[in-house]
Formats: C-alpha cells, sequence, structure tokens
C-alpha cells in the first residue's frame, strides 16, 4: 500500500487572525498551483516542520540533569520554573492593600470549606472531593494541590511578610502573595530568595514547547511562569538553610540563617578558565551567557531546537568573543534590571495637555490633580501601522518614537507593547477582581510613574538594539538532524 504524502503551505509566524483569512482566501484552494507547497518529510526525532539542528546536541547543556547536583556537567547546577500560583488575579495585585484583601477573603472561603468538608466527612458513597466543594470562581481558583490540602483539613492562615515583589510580566512588576497552601507550585524560589534581604538574579528563558520565537530576560525578583512562556530560571547563586544554626540578637533579617552557594557549576568555571584564563570568575560566565542567549545568530540558527529544548551553549573559541559577550550581558542586565531608572530617548517628545482646574479639582486638591493627569486607561497608538505615536491618555501624548525601538522583543511582543498592554484598568472575569496600575503609582507617592516608565523602556529598547547589533558574530553549522 502506498504511504500517503502530506504537504503545507507556511503563512509566515505571528499573523492575527484576519490576516491568517485573508491569505487563506486570497489562494482559494490548495489546488491553485500559485500557493507553493513543501513536503513533509519527519526525522527520527518526528519533526515535520521546525527540524532541529545537528550542531545543537553538541554544546553543554545549561541545566543540571539533578537539582543542586554540584557535580553537574551544565552550566548551572539547579533551575526552576517560574511561580505558579494558578489563581493569579487573586495572587498579584499592582496594589498592596488590595492584595491583602483579596487574599484575606480567599483565605476565609477555602477555610469555610474545610469546616465543611469536616463537618460532612466521610462523604457519601461515590461522592467525590471535586463534587463536594464550591467552585464559586468569583471567591477561588481550586487546583490539586489546594484540594490535597482541604482533604486534610489544613486551613490556610494569612501571612503578611510573604507579599513580595515580582515580575509578572515583562518589565511589569506586581505584588504577590507567596504564603503556605495558596501558590500551586512554588518551584525552587524559596531557595533562590528565601526572603527579601536575600539579594539574586535569574536569568530567565522561554519554556519548551512554546510557540513563539525564543526570549530571554533577567530579574532580581520572582518571576511568574508566563513572564516569557513557560518560563525556566537559572540563578546566579541558591541558598541553603542552615538547620543547626541559633539565630543570633541583632539577626533581623535572617540572613546568618542561610549559606549561599553559586548556581553556576564548577565544571563550567573550570573549562572557562582552562580556555580563557584563571581570571574568569562564576558572574563573568553568567553573564556571558545572557549576552550569548541574545546571539541573533545563535537564535536563527538554533530556532527549532530552542522550541523543543532548553538551550544548550558553546564555549566561543575566541578569548575576545568571550569577553565581548560576557560585557555585552552585564550591560545588558544593567538595562534589564534597572529600566525604571534609565531616562527617556532624547529623541522622544511628550506633549502634555494638563486638565483644566475646575473648581470640583480644586476641592479634591493640587495632588489629586497631578494623578488625574497621569492615570492610564488603556493606551494605544492613532493607528495600528502609526508605531511613531502613543496616545498615553486624553492628556498625553508621545511622539517621534524611533522605530528601532520595536525591534527589542520579548516573547513575541515588543518591550514597548508589553508596558502598553499590562498598564491598563483590566477586570478579571470569574473573580470580577479589578487590578488598577494607577494604584501602585498612589502607593508609591509617583504620580508619573507609568509615563516615565513607558518613556524609559523606549530608550531601554533602543540602547538594548544597540548593544546586540554589536554583539560577536558567530558561526554555526545550519545541519539538519538526519532522519
Amino acid at each position: 500500500m502506498p504511504k500517503a504524502k502530506i504537504y503545507y503551505h507556511d503563512i509566515g509566524d505571528y499573523l492575527d487572525r484576519e490576516e491568517k483569512l485573508k491569505t487563506i482566501k486570497r489562494f482559494g484552494s490548495f489546488a491553485n498551483p500559485a500557493m507553493p507547497l513543501q513536503e513533509l518529510q519527519p526525522n527520527e526525532h518526528g519533526d515535520w516542520i521546525s527540524v532541529r539542528n545537528d550542531a545543537f546536541s553538541t554544546f553543554i547543556q545549561i541545566e543540571s540533569e539533578k537539582k543542586f547536583d554540584i557535580k553537574s556537567h551544565s552550566f548551572f547546577v539547579v533551575n526552576s520554573r517560574g511561580n505558579e500560583s494558578s489563581r493569579d488575579a487573586w495572587m498579584y495585585a499592582s496594589s498592596k492593600m488590595l492584595l491583602s484583601e483579596n487574599v484575606h477573603r480567599t483565605i476565609s472561603f477555602y477555610n469555610s470549606e474545610v469546616d465543611r468538608y469536616l463537618k460532612a466527612a466521610p462523604l457519601r458513597p461515590n461522592e467525590k472531593i471535586t463534587d463536594f466543594i464550591d467552585n464559586n470562581s468569583s471567591q477561588i481558583s481550586w487546583t490539586s494541590s489546594l484540594i490535597t490540602y482541604l482533604e486534610k483539613a489544613n486551613k490556610a492562615v494569612f501571612e503578611s511578610h510573604k507579599i513580595e515583589r515580582s515580575l509578572y510580566r515583562p518589565f511589569y512588576r506586581q505584588h504577590l502573595y507567596r504564603g503556605e497552601k495558596l501558590i500551586h507550585r512554588r518551584g525552587q524560589f524559596d531557595s533562590f530568595f528565601p526572603s527579601p534581604a536575600h539579594k539574586n538574579l535569574v536569568i530567565c528563558v522561554s519554556g519548551v514547547g512554546v510557540t513563539k520565537d525564543f526570549t530571554t530576560i533577567i530579574t532580581d525578583i520572582i518571576p511568574d511562569l508566563e513572564l516569557i512562556g513557560k518560563s525556566q530560571c537559572f540563578p546566579l547563586y541558591y541558598y541553603e538553610e542552615n538547620t543547626h544554626t541559633q539565630k543570633g540578637l541583632f539577626d533581623a533579617d535572617g540572613k546568618q540563617d542561610y549559606t549561599r552557594r553559586d548556581g553556576v557549576s564548577d565544571f563550567i568555571l573550570e573549562r572557562a578558565q582552562k580556555q580563557y584564563g584563571k581570571n574568569v570568575s562564576k558572574e563573568d560566565i553568567f553573564y556571558y551567557v545572557y549576552g550569548f542567549l541574545h546571539s541573533p545568530e545563535y537564535k536563527e540558527t538554533f530556532a527549532a531546537d530552542l522550541k523543543k529544548m532548553l538551550p544548550r551553549l558553546s564555549l566561543v573559541e575566541n578569548v575576545k568573543d568571550f569577553w565581548a559577550f560576557s560585557k555585552a550581558g552585564r550591560a545588558l542586565a544593567e538595562l534589564h534590571l534597572n529600566y525604571e531608572n534609565i531616562p527617556p530617548h532624547p529623541q522622544v517628545i511628550t506633549l502634555f495637555n494638563p486638565l483644566s482646574i475646575t473648581d470640583a479639582m480644586k476641592q479634591a486638591g493640587k495632588e489629586e490633580i497631578e494623578y488625574l493627569n497621569y492615570r492610564v486607561q488603556k493606551m494605544r497608538f492613532p493607528a495600528k501601522d502609526s508605531k511613531d505615536t502613543i496616545i498615553y491618555n486624553s492628556q498625553i501624548t508621545i511622539e517621534n518614537i524611533p522605530a528601532k525601538a520595536y525591534e527589542y522583543v520579548v516573547n513575541g511582543k515588543s518591550a514597548i507593547e508589553w508596558i502598553m498592554e499590562r498598564y491598563k484598568v483590566d477586570t478579571h472575569k470569574e473573580s470580577g477582581i479589578t487590578n488598577d496600575p494607577n494604584d501602585w503609582t498612589k502607593e508609591h507617592g509617583k504620580p508619573r510613574y507609568i509615563l516615565d516608565l513607558l518613556l524609559s523602556i523606549i530608550n531601554v529598547s533602543c540602547q538594548t538594539v544597540d548593544i546586540v547589533r554589536e554583539l560577536p558574530k558567530v558561526e554555526f553549522a545550519q545541519t539538519a538532524i538526519s532522519k
């Protein structure tokens, strides 16, 4: 019996629904000879399209096969998925006060379900716990871990010190509640960030199976799982708890309760020092990784591999190239960590037409007027193809934005458009919870925060593009994996 042949036509990445339908309509049918078709021939790995590259398997793994394996022959000895709450509307918020209120309500509802379960136990024959619990989506989002706690009659207690800052999406910080029971999967962040006093850096990369192109970002606070798509995070350090150490009288922040360990492996340090000299440190390697992961040649050559596997990296042959990548990685990290402090791009123009001072506004006071002037509802472009201008609100328009700024793309979207998307007033459909980014500006006493952030990100984007363009050009083999 003859084997079937399968053909496909690639219409390109990142098209919206209308653009896809327009393409299909233009050809009309697969029988149209004007439609270029390619025959699919899967390889031994089951790749039909986006076929992997032989050279990728010869590089060094970024992750260790076993976590905290200090003898691992990889770049890092430990990694973690991003924080996974599975109830983001309740566990994240721009306002610390509102987050506290949301968590209190969720805990109260959960504990009432524990009480109800205790009174009903044991359940009727054939009745499942999932049938018993109240699935009121305005009150809670159940997960397997939380249901297990309920079955064990473990109540939750609000822990105010467990409200921390988190990087929820690129350049979008939120308050996060990381109390016991309410985070579905905590990952290794109790080791990476045991407390706000324990400083650290983590390089996040997009995880396996994502549909968008590979991306990376660095942060010094807890990253969310979907920060850049199933985020996998690699730390500069991790912390081990000193279980036999008595806390000192003046050790208020608990730093002495932990010993700091290196996230970068001894194996890769030995390799790098042998190749580049004894003055190479693990920190130099950490920034080398961040610089190398931004290499356009690397990302393009191994695009298919990076969607199916975590990165594998090589140590470049040229000593100068190693230091160039490491230096660029430091520069990129400085931009991406301290983005709030980057001044506006000198080319960008901000037009400001402040609100008129009505009697009502006079009564509200000068401070309230200032917040009203900078309040954001939803930023937008004047037209789909007019990205040199952003309408911030009815009082503020930003003009003359360099086209280059949109070349810095994180997880399929420019950094600028991440700011525009996330910094808007949004109401979660199921819970009815409204997250208002303007609350952040009020709680931090910075009425201009969102505007200044947008202006900073425009400059951060341009500088990132400049740094990436100057990275060493690395040549890789373009060999597809054989069948």
